[in-house]
């Protein structure tokens, strides 16, 4: 990766704060709406609780595992309902712009979610769904937020009858449109990453699930394709679908894909990537985020924990990999 791709982020207070181009202040409703904006950076993550145990024992790769202590990543909502998800949702939020800081929150909810495997899961049905999106809208409020929603849902819905893929379109359709009527929210549709489907196939099914409505869409959540990869693929999809705007997920992918079976899942010998930052090598690129937690297990495969279990020793591999 050229040193050009990579902006100064620099910890305050908690805090990241993503250089943008120019004065560095936040956009306006013309402009990127990441740039300059804080992110958050937890205190109380899984990677510095690691830090925290072990600086006595194991000063040198407690200092390696603050390269991901030191970096926002995204937070994620998986499920829950009521009164009990609500008030955790206004509270992170709360917190977080407490800290002058810019929330990042992924929706990973959607029924039949991955297709049952490794991250099998989601609400019941399309009812329920819908409730959890409207419990999540009034919970983040009227504030700025970034959202992102629904990684793989789109780009893998080949497992599912037509009339699932339909069901499907219509939940993230109305996700999109509850989200929106905040006029602050940031909002990007996944769109899986660079080695899945054809740019004109995702370009579809974006436009099916109401991107139009949106920012734009989001690209490599959770995977290793190359910044570089993803960059060639969100331009060209970006122009199809009338010059949009996408984020990257550059967590993981600083050594890029593993060429074995499962690719995407704990694959050896991987790295992190580019830390958050608005300087990105295209115009249609909002900004490169680490949206998946790096540490948090793909699923049980190549020894791992189950999908979204801490690992810290996968974690580390990452952190002594990258190259910053």
């Amino acid at each position: 990766m050229s040193p050009r791709y990579l902006a100064p982020v620099i910890v305050l207070g908690g805090c990241l704060l993503i250089a943008g181009a120019g004065t560095g202040a936040v956009a306006g409703a013309s402009g990127n709406p990441l740039a300059g904006a804080r992110l958050y950076v937890d205190p109380d993550s899984n990677a510095a609780r690691q830090v925290a145990e072990w600086q006595a024992t194991r000063p040198e790769d407690a200092q390696q595992m603050a390269k991901i202590a030191s970096t926002s990543q995204a937070d994620w909502f998986t499920g829950g309902h009521g009164p009990a998800f609500r008030q955790q949702v206004a509270a992170l939020t709360r917190r977080i712009v407490r800290a002058r800081a810019l929330p990042v929150y992924v929706l990973y909810n959607i029924p039949r979610r991955d297709c049952g495997f490794y991250s099998g899961g989601g609400a019941t049905n399309g009812v329920a769904y819908r409730r959890w999106i409207n419990s999540f809208a009034t919970a983040i409020g009227n504030g700025k937020v970034v959202v992102v929603l629904e990684p793989d849902a789109l780009a893998g819905l080949d497992c599912l009858s037509k009339r699932g893929r339909n069901i499907r379109y219509a939940l993230i359709h109305y996700a999109v449109d509850r989200l929106a009527r905040n006029p602050r929210a940031v909002l990007y549709l996944d769109a899986g990453n660079s080695d899945w489907k054809r740019v004109s196939v995702m370009a579809q099914r974006l436009l099916r699930a109401g991107v139009v409505r949106a920012r734009g869409f989001a690209l490599n959540v959770s995977n290793y394709q190359t910044t570089k990869a993803s960059i060639a693929y969100g331009n060209r999809l970006a122009r199809l679908l009338g010059r949009t705007h996408f984020i990257v997920d550059t967590s993981r992918n600083g050594l890029g894909p593993w060429s074995g079976g499962e690719y995407w899942c704990n694959p050896p010998d991987r790295a992190l990537g580019p830390r958050p930052t608005t300087h990105t090598s295209s115009r249609f690129a909002d900004a490169y985020l680490w949206i998946k937690i790096p540490g948090e297990s793909d699923g049980t495969c190549k020894g791992g924990p189950p999908a979204g279990q801490w690992w810290p020793e996968y974690a580390l591999g990452l952190a002594q990999r990258a190259s910053w």
